[in-house]
């Protein structure tokens, strides 16, 4: 089942608490149905859940009955279709909520959502009919589709009155309203009743930093060992020909120590190099000796090049 799937199944299994609430989830179900006009009333949806819960509350609240059936195949996919068939009956439903069978532009009736939690009650019909939600694990954005944009316009003022703001997109005829954030998707479904629904998306969040942050620590502790081994092998480089050309022998003995130790314990970071000598020292003091040896093995190696070309010459 698809995260979108499981957050409208939560959402069908909440209780009517009154009649104002059921009668305002139901308009937001039938009025972002795929028709909500006297010529036609129905929904389209693969949900079998949104469409037991659009035939419920339809007849619950407007008395009229709603024909559930199956349409579609294993190739186009099968879809269930909720609809009132009778003009009478679509004629009783729309004046239940203001509006009149021979109306062209939908607009939200407002009249309809004046009790409190009403707006919650008629997004949470709105979404089931018209909503869709990715997999947070995957990305965070929320939609819904609005075929008309004078009621695409006053469904996202009601979201902003609702401390939600969503953006609006033109898709294939019709104005998509969608969230982006995690915060205003938890919100979005908190205010429709989602509320085990939001906290599983809280959850993957903070799953989803705390893999993050591993993986930057991972990341780094990488790109310091890598840093740790590359600088190792110049020192080592500078150490062994110095021991070539002169003899680790001639070194002061605080340069011989470092160097011997260097050259036996490769992978030993500066702090433990300054840990492991006769007489412990910082890691900047250990710096300090590293690249004293560095300004001997520059010197051997110019030296080295002047006597080679010198043989060239002759």
């Amino acid at each position: 089942m698809s995260f979108s799937a499981s957050v409208k199944e939560e959402l069908c299994s909440l209780p009517c608490d009154s009649p104002a609430l059921s009668k305002a989830e139901c308009y937001g179900l039938l009025l972002f149905g795929r028709a909500f006009q006297g010529e036609k009333i129905a929904l389209l949806t693969e949900n079998e859940h949104t469409a037991r819960r659009y035939q419920q509350m339809t007849q619950a609240v407007t008395g009229v009955p709603v024909t559930v059936e199956a349409v579609g195949g294993p190739a186009a996919g099968r879809f269930l279709n909720a609809s009132v068939e009778q003009a009478q009956d679509r004629e009783a439903a729309l004046g239940c909520f203001g509006h009149a069978p021979g109306r062209v532009s939908l607009r939200i009736n407002r009249a309809v959502l004046e009790e409190e939690g009403c707006p919650g009650a008629f997004l949470r019909g709105a979404f089931l009919s018209c909503g869709a939600l990715a997999d947070p694990e995957k990305e965070y954005h929320l939609e819904l589709y609005v075929p008309f944009y004078n009621l695409a316009c006053d469904l996202q003022l009601l979201l902003a009155e609702c401390s939600l703001a969503a953006k609006m997109i033109p898709r294939k005829g019709g104005y998509v309203l969608y969230f982006k954030e995690s915060e205003a998707i938890e919100d979005f479904l908190t205010l429709t009743g989602a509320v085990q629904s939001a906290f599983s998306i809280m959850n993957i969040k903070i799953y989803k930093d705390l893999r993050n942050n591993a993986n930057r620590r991972l990341n780094c502790d990488s790109a310091n060992i890598d840093k740790t081994v590359a600088a190792a092998a110049e020192q080592i480089a500078d150490i062994r020909l110095i021991a070539e050309k002169k003899g680790l022998s001639s070194l002061p003995e605080d340069l011989m120590e470092l160097a011997r130790l260097r050259l036996n314990n490769p992978e030993l970071s500066l702090r433990e190099l300054g840990e492991q000598l006769s007489v412990p020292i910082s890691r900047s003091g250990v710096n300090h000796r590293l690249r004293r040896l560095h300004t001997m093995a520059l010197e051997l190696r110019e030296k080295s090049d002047k006597q080679e070309k010198g043989r060239e010459r002759r």
